[in-house]
């Protein structure tokens, strides 16, 4: 029988110490970059380190009070509506790829509501679980970022406004309200003058903002056909709310939906009340992805670089890990793909 291998071990300040020739506590002073031993013998003890694959563990971190080497994220949305959606799953990978460089991890919690999710922080702030957190889904009325203010927890807002009153949060944010004015605009050069938006859940910052956006553009021009209906997100209640609108006396002749998932499925609902897209009623889904060009027809969507969104926002709460001052990102707005779902509204409809 050929003899066993020993199992890989991870280097200890004790392999360091002795292949450097020095005492652990030197070991200690140099990786800590503490007083206490020469710029050579530091150097030499560095070198060691690196040679051997020396890391520091993050329970010495967080007893040493070097903090956890991780980073949060708490999403209060159901669970069963985040595995199908796009966007959440791109900006998760592109806050990972940001702080894949610093080695840091991500610690990730979905909750029921907001006050669990208020919890969460604290438990995690008290137990020193996590060096800072990314709040997504701003709501209009919020007690995240003044609890976070109040912890000292430093935090960046995804998806927010500039806020004046939470000067130490950073904020990164993308122009909901233009991205909304400019779908409307092009449905309405469409000919279009029955537009209903299917929003997502009521509340939400992004949600007013479209919402709010949609009645300005429609007062602007005279439009009275124009309207928004809140939902969760999710495929059931966005195919719910297409078969009211459109079992209705005057239907819309362009449906407007909050994410991709809602249009495919509200796209399937007119077809079985015998509505044609884009014959009868064009559709735009807000967050372009692989569904939109996975259906007949494809969809006209809005796109942006979500990978890039989650990127940006690791590199803030990086910044502010480092020391910096908390600023307000704007990423760039979300411009629209027409694809074959739009055209242009019937004469007289």
């Amino acid at each position: 029988m050929p003899a066993r291998r020993p199992s890989a071990r991870r280097p200890t300040m004790k392999d360091i110490a002795q292949r450097a020739g020095v005492s652990e506590s030197a070991v200690s002073f140099a990786l800590n970059d503490r007083p206490g031993v020469s710029e050579v013998t530091r150097d030499r003890v560095r070198r060691v380190a690196e040679q051997l694959g020396w890391r520091p563990s993050a329970a010495a971190r967080q007893l040493s009070g070097e903090g956890s080497a991780t980073v949060g994220l708490v999403v209060a949305r159901p669970a069963d509506t985040l595995g199908v959606d796009s966007f959440f799953l791109q900006l998760i990978s592109g806050i990972q790829e940001g702080l894949a460089g610093r080695h840091l991890g991500l610690l990730f919690q979905v909750v029921d509501g907001v006050d669990d999710e208020c919890e969460v922080y604290r438990r995690w702030w008290a137990e020193r679980r996590v060096d800072g957190v990314l709040m997504v889904d701003p709501r209009t009325d919020d007690p995240r970022p003044a609890l976070l203010s109040g912890l000292g927890l430093p935090a960046v807002v995804i998806g927010g406004v500039p806020d004046q009153d939470r000067a130490e949060l950073s904020t990164v944010w993308a122009d909901d309200a233009g991205a909304m004015a400019a779908v409307v605009d092009r449905l309405h050069a469409l000919g279009h003058r029955r537009i209903v938006h299917i929003a997502g859940l009521p509340g939400l910052a992004h949600t007013e903002r479209r919402i709010r956006a949609l009645r300005a553009e429609a007062e602007r021009r005279g439009l009275g056909g124009v309207r928004s209906l809140t939902t969760d997100y999710s495929d059931a209640e966005g195919a719910a709310a297409v078969r009211r609108v459109l079992d209705s006396p005057a239907p819309p002749t362009a449906l407007v939906f909050d994410n991709d998932v809602m249009a495919v499925a509200g796209v399937a609902a007119a077809a079985a009340l015998g509505f044609s897209v884009p014959g009868d009623v064009s559709v735009v889904a807000w967050e372009d992805s692989a569904l939109c060009r996975m259906v007949h027809p494809w969809l006209s969507a809005l796109t942006r670089d979500t990978l890039a969104f989650g990127r940006t926002a690791a590199t803030e709460l990086l910044s502010l890990l480092d020391g910096a001052p908390a600023r307000t990102v704007q990423v760039p707005v979300p411009r629209l793909i027409e694809r074959e779902s739009t055209a242009a509204a019937r004469s007289g409809a």
